[in-house]
């Protein structure tokens, strides 16, 4: 099962941070492996979303459900599609400075085994993306 984690200060409020990575709408705007997104329902505490997901060739639809506590924290579980397990956090802290310290962590498997092999081929590159693109989008 892939497994990430990674931690990053960046010279951005928690708030700002948070407020980019909860506005899930927009990910089809600027990952480049979401080609759509539709959010089923959202509150202030939490959001239902379907993303259709690509990696070359392949296409998919996953349901994840996001927990939101402004601004420290965002918890992303898995409903349905094409994964077998999916848990994503990410957290926000205060670096003292104005900044603030990004902890992310990702890890998933996929029920497909040809999903697997692929996202497996790709995934340190995909995650560097993933983070370069929120990173880029929070300039």
């Amino acid at each position: 099962m892939p497994r990430h984690s990674e931690t990053r200060t960046l010279p951005y409020t928690p708030e700002q941070m948070y407020d980019l990575v909860a506005d899930v709408s927009s990910y089809d705007k600027f990952l480049p492996w979401i080609s759509a997104v539709r959010i089923r329902s959202n509150s202030e505490s939490e959001m239902v979303a379907d993303l259709m997901v690509g990696f070359k060739a392949l296409r998919e639809k996953f349901t994840s459900k996001v927990t939101k506590h402004r601004p420290t924290a965002i918890h992303v579980d898995y409903v349905d599609g094409p994964l077998r397990y999916l848990r994503n956090d990410w957290k926000f802290a205060s670096d003292g400075h104005g900044g603030t310290i990004v902890d992310f962590t990702i890890e998933f498997e996929f029920k497909s085994r040809l999903f697997e092999m692929v996202a497996g081929q790709v995934f340190d590159r995909t995650l560097r993306m993933m983070i370069g693109a929120f990173e880029e989008r929070a300039a």
